[in-house]
């Protein structure tokens, strides 16, 4: 049976340059069509948010130029929380899929990976 499932991810950016920020989203947003088998057309909205500290670019422009051009995508600000990730990016995908959530691969590279255990 097809659900609306939700995949997260993140990553860090090493420096707050467009170049720095779509490297990053480029990165992350492969590894997850990779381990998930993403296609266009399963995905109902991909969300995108960034730390405050980066504000060079758009992490949905990469995704866009990547795979995504026709997905609905959201770029966002991420609440501020005093000691938390710097430069950091991160992604909710909500893809309309007939496997199980347990079965779905969740992707924390660089600087975010001591974000999941």
């Amino acid at each position: 049976m097809t659900a609306c499932r939700g995949i997260r991810g993140a990553t860090t950016a090493d420096a707050n340059t467009e170049e720095a920020i779509h490297r990053a989203t480029t990165e992350l947003v492969q590894e997850l069509i990779d381990v998930n088998d993403l296609e266009e057309d399963s995905l109902a909205a991909v969300f995108f948010t960034m730390t405050p500290d980066l504000d060079a670019g758009f992490p949905a422009t990469a995704a866009r130029k990547l795979a995504w051009a026709n997905a609905p995508l959201m770029d966002m600000t991420q609440v501020v929380v005093k000691g938390s990730l710097p430069r950091c990016i991160r992604i909710l995908i909500l893809v309309n899929t007939d496997k199980p959530s347990k079965d779905l691969v969740y992707v924390y590279q660089r600087g975010a990976k001591d974000l999941r255990a």
